[in-house]
């Protein structure tokens, strides 16, 4: 998995500059029809993720093609991972693809990284998920983090092409970043009321993989994700919930 890593990682430069131009805009303007006009892009974080993923996606076929991999994607929106790769030897190696924008010039938003129940929990089922989860050797992540314009975009506008450079590129200074999945993890849920594990939000710590289980390990991390509660899955099952971060989960791991 290291040789993985590391071809993977020779290869972020290429993303980077897939999407981003020498002073570091993003190359996409806007939509363009048939008469040849252009529409703004909206700021729409899930527009932006979508349109980073197309882009990307050739130049990962490509890394597959020249380093002897199989792809497989991802058959239903909401299956897991987004990527599959297998090497020669058959080994499985499930590849996720992230982006967030900054908010402020430390932390991003962060990322959501999966589901903790399901697949993660019943790591022989197929359910939601390529392959079951056990059956991959690696989880990493490819993560995007971008800083959104501050001029205001107004979505009613329709350019010509000549006016192409003058648009405002709705996002810049793109960051990548390659890590396994537990490694960019916290201890706490991602947004909203979703049974899916958050990231940490710190670029640096993003960056460098210096999740809250980085100094723990992936079997803590398994551990932890594996029996977390929600307050309505506790309630579900009639039980309580028996810690909410990683200090509680090693308080408990202490008294048995």
């Amino acid at each position: 998995m290291a040789e993985f890593e590391h071809q993977m990682r020779e290869y972020l430069p290429k993303f980077k500059s897939a999407l981003a131009n020498d002073i570091g805009d993003w190359v996409v303007k806007g939509f363009i029809d048939t008469y040849h006009n252009v529409y703004t892009i909206s700021a729409d974080t899930k527009v932006i993720s979508k349109l980073i993923e197309l882009m990307l996606f050739p130049l990962i076929a490509e890394f597959a093609r020249q380093n002897d991999y199989q792809l497989r994607l991802a058959e239903h929106q909401n299956h897991y991972p987004d990527m599959s790769f297998i090497t020669p030897n058959g080994t499985k190696i499930a590849f996720d693809l992230k982006s967030t924008y900054r908010t402020s010039s430390r932390r991003a938003n962060g990322f959501t990284l999966g589901a903790f129940t399901g697949y993660f929990r019943d790591r022989e089922s197929a359910k939601n998920s390529t392959y079951p989860y056990g059956s991959y050797a690696k989880h990493f992540v490819l993560g995007i983090i971008y800083s959104r314009s501050s001029e205001q975009i107004d979505e009613r506008s329709v350019f010509e092409l000549k006016d192409l450079q003058s648009i405002e590129s709705v996002a810049h200074d793109f960051v990548f970043l390659l890590q396994e999945k537990w490694r960019l993890a916290s201890d706490k849920t991602g947004s909203g009321n979703t049974k899916n594990i958050g990231s940490v939000k710190n670029i640096d710590d993003l960056v460098n993989g210096n999740g809250v289980f980085a100094s723990e390990g992936e079997h803590v991390f398994d551990d932890y994700w594996t029996n977390y509660l929600t307050n309505d899955m506790a309630r579900a099952i009639d039980s309580s919930v028996r810690y909410r971060n990683l200090t509680e989960y090693k308080a408990l791991q202490r008294r048995f």
